[in-house]
């Protein structure tokens, strides 16, 4: 025989339990949706800049301790997600021990993979006077890829280059400072200056 007040009590203990369980469910799904937001959040951060710095100068010191490239600019914006930088009106100035400076100057500048590549981006211009080891060079493209570490530089944008009183147009580029080599693969043309006459031997 049935307890008096065992069913309302079993339905009042299954109640309880639904509602413990329900309870329990909710605060997992409210944790998980936390955690969704949290992790959200963090990659939102990760993909905003961190920081960022106004009218700047960086020295990059070579392996020997001497100053090998000086990079300025109105503004620096840092990425934490790949460590990278965003550079506005940057100036760059190559330091070599046997050759004049070249002076590189861009609208925009990205500076990635460890600090080893800089890319610049719209207007690009770069210029390095004559000496007695090197002729005079100026170069004007839309974008140029640095490699600072090797002294390398490319680029698949169309290039006006003038070395000494050679003028070279083409599309693409590669150049290798320390070798002082040019490769221009596509639609190379080259405009050399007249010869000048040989001076008449005096009778």
């Amino acid at each position: 025989m049935a307890k008096p007040g065992g069913a309302p009590r079993g339905r009042m203990i299954l109640t309880v339990l639904g509602a413990v369980f329900l309870a329990l469910g909710s605060f997992w799904l409210l944790q998980v949706m936390n955690r969704g937001e949290q992790d959200i959040n963090a990659s939102k951060k990760l993909d905003e800049p961190d920081y960022f710095v106004t009218n700047f100068s960086l020295v990059r010191m070579d392996l020997q301790g001497k100053p090998s490239y000086i990079v300025s600019g109105t503004k620096l914006t840092h990425y934490p997600a790949d460590d990278s930088s965003d550079i506005d009106q940057p100036f760059v100035r190559k330091i070599s021990p046997e050759l004049p400076p070249m002076n590189m100057r861009a609208e925009l500048a990205h500076i990635d993979q460890n600090n080893t590549r800089l890319q610049l981006s719209r207007k690009v211009e770069i210029d390095r006077a004559a000496s007695a080891k090197s002729q005079r060079m100026s170069l004007r493209t839309e974008a140029l890829t640095i490699f600072p570490d090797e002294e390398k530089m490319e680029t698949t944008a169309p290039v006006d280059l003038l070395m000494g009183d050679a003028h070279t147009t083409g599309v693409g580029m590669t150049a290798n400072n320390a070798t002082s080599v040019v490769t221009v693969p596509q639609s190379l043309r080259i405009v050399y200056p007249p010869r000048k006459p040989a001076a008449r031997a005096a009778k």
